[in-house]
This record gives C-alpha cells, sequence and structure tokens, in this order.
C-alpha cells in the first residue's frame, strides 16, 4: 500500500468530525477552566490581601495542578478531554493530567519501575524543551543586554 492507497483508506474509515462542534467545545471547556483559575486567583486576593502577586499565581498554579490530578486520578478527567479536546490539555491542568495518567497506569508495576519511571513518560519532553528553551533564550538575551 502506497501512501496515495493509505490516504484513501484513512478518508474512508476514519470518523468524521464536525470541526465546529470541537473547535467549539474545546474553547468553551477552556475558558471555563481559565475561568476558575482566575476565581482561584480573586479568592486568594481576598483572602490574602498583602501577598505579593507571584505568591498568588503560584498558589493558584498549586490549586488547579492539583485540582486537574485530584479528576484524573477519579477518572473525570479523561472525560472532560474526551469533550474538550484540545481544550482540556492547553491550561495547567491538562500538565497535572499528563504527569498523573501514566503514575496510575503504571502504578502496578511498583513505585520505582512503575509510578515514578512512567510519571514523566508525556511531560519529561515538554519540561526538557522548556528548561533548553529558556536557557537559549536567557544566553541570547545576556548577549544582547551587553551590546
Amino acid at each position: 500500500m502506497d501512501g496515495k492507497e493509505y490516504c484513501e483508506y484513512v478518508s474512508k474509515t476514519a470518523p468524521r468530525t464536525s470541526e465546529l462542534k470541537t473547535l467549539l467545545a474545546a474553547f468553551c471547556v477552556g475558558g471555563v477552566i481559565c475561568m476558575i483559575g482566575q476565581g482561584f486567583t480573586d479568592l486568594y486576593t481576598f483572602l490574602l490581601p498583602d501577598a505579593e502577586e507571584s505568591m498568588l499565581g503560584a498558589l493558584t498554579s498549586m490549586t488547579m495542578i492539583f485540582i486537574g490530578a485530584l479528576l484524573t486520578g477519579f477518572g473525570i478527567y479523561d472525560k472532560i478531554g474526551g469533550v474538550a479536546g484540545a481544550g482540556s490539555i492547553v491550561p495547567i491542568t491538562g500538565f497535572a493530567n499528563s504527569i498523573a495518567s501514566p503514575a496510575i497506569e503504571f502504578r502496578k508495576e511498583g513505585i520505582i519501575f512503575g509510578l515514578m519511571a512512567k510519571m514523566f513518560v508525556i511531560a519529561g519532553p515538554v519540561i526538557v524543551t522548556g528548561v533548553v528553551s529558556s536557557v537559549i533564550v536567557g544566553i541570547i538575551y545576556r548577549i544582547i543586554a551587553v551590546v
């Protein structure tokens, strides 16, 4: 089977999706997740009026990561992802889901070789890419700042 035949086969057998419906669901669910995060920021601002903005952001991030991991543990986040698609992976809760899912899936293999080894299967490359690109940007910024 060559590339053209394969493309024809895929177009015949792949389920049809409504792009508008998919985009709308992703936009709405991603927006709701972000609104919940903003609600936590507002709550922490009210409860801790003297806190710095970076502290409020850290508290909100930790809360959203905890909620994402908790919902993943109960199997709810996968259902949200089934409806929302990419809308559920863009916010920080998607990061929590990408770490918690493999850890839950491989927990039967033991703590070291299952849970800890598989926890960063999906998130690991993202973390490495973020660290490496931040170092590169820092070096470029330093070179520009010196000149």
